[in-house]
């Protein structure tokens, strides 16, 4: 029979303890603690036994879980330590249902009430790609992007860090260093762009503590800390809302007027660049909008992927930049 919304809530938060690497394996009387703490409720022990045998062997669930109990220890845990029930296979249907949902929630992640449900909806996200990579395997559906995030491995752990203000300890290899840099974190946010997740916090041994920004697939190690900070005092929407992509210089926004030809104007009309994008003028010469936006790396890229088809009239200093890099993408084919 279909199983009802408390059971399933404690089979999520079984699996939760079962694959975290930062606590000892658990013994019944743990798992019984754990969901009954995280549900707000007391759970009857023989209640979470038949839970583990129901992820164990029901073939409605199909969760299949491998979970095996160490007699000498008296501890439970997964027999294949990457296992997760969040990875078990959805239908294409399902996929396409969540697609969809995730989108609209991204649209309103500023909202104080999605702000509540972001980190499972970072989960949620997390678990798709994988799905995602399995239905492409098996020849279901194709995506045009990437099947999965690197260093999406971290996402728990860098949540709960989150939730419990507790500063975490990485080895970090940027693109420019021949060997990785050692970072003690205050984390504070995590955020998906093109493909990628990141992690901006305040970096504990930078001048001034600086936030930086981290992307998680080049995260060698990762370490917890035990140590906490005070209260975050970060608003993620405001530190992003004039900026695309996830780097954020220094200095105030400006002023930006790009002039599109009239076919990719239409393209833009459609789907603008940045929230602050208004129509200053659209007729059968050019399409001209105008932006409030921090000019950095990821909005460089983003006018150099439209070639010909724009071209900057304000600020000047951006437009020049700009006509430089064309001018050595030129001298490369010559």
């Amino acid at each position: 029979m279909p199983k009802n919304k408390d059971a399933l809530s404690r089979y999520r938060w079984i699996d939760e303890r079962l694959r975290n690497k930062r606590l000892p394996k658990p013994t019944l009387d743990d798992l019984v603690t754990f969901v009954s703490d995280k549900m707000d409720n007391s759970i009857a022990v023989r209640t979470i036994q038949k839970d583990i045998e129901d992820m164990r062997n029901d073939a409605e669930l199909n969760y299949f879980a491998p979970i095996v109990y160490n007699r000498s220890s008296k501890v439970y845990q997964y027999e294949d330590e990457n296992f997760s029930i969040s990875n078990s296979p959805i239908d294409e249907a399902d996929l396409q249902g969540l697609e969809v949902a995730i989108g609209i929630l991204e649209q309103f992640r500023s909202l104080p009430v999605i702000q509540r449900f972001e980190d499972a909806i970072l989960k949620i996200a997390a678990s798709l790609k994988m799905n995602r990579k399995q239905l492409e395997n098996r020849g279901l559906i194709k995506f045009s992007r990437g099947s999965q995030y690197q260093g999406a491995e971290h996402i728990p752990e860098i949540v709960d860090a989150i939730k419990n203000l507790e500063v975490i300890r990485i080895a970090y290899q940027s693109f420019d260093r021949t060997e990785p840099k050692e970072h003690w974190v205050e984390p504070y946010h995590l955020r998906e762009y093109n493909h990628r997740f990141y992690l901006i916090g305040k970096s504990q041994k930078a001048k001034g503590g600086t936030v930086l920004t981290f992307s998680l697939d080049r995260i060698v190690k990762f370490w917890p800390t035990d140590k906490h900070f005070d209260e975050k005092n970060f608003d993620d929407a405001s530190y992003f809302q004039h900026a695309i992509g996830i780097t954020v210089t220094e200095g105030e926004p400006e002023d930006i007027v790009l002039s599109y030809t009239p076919h990719q104007g239409k393209y833009v009309k459609t789907q603008p660049i940045h929230p602050s994008q208004v129509i200053l003028q659209d007729d059968e010469k050019e399409c001209r909008v105008g932006l409030k936006l921090v000019v950095n790396q990821e909005l460089m890229i983003l006018l150099l992927s439209n070639g010909a088809r724009v071209k900057v009239l304000e600020p000047k200093h951006l437009a020049d930049t700009l006509q430089a890099e064309a001018k050595k993408m030129l001298e490369r084919y010559q």
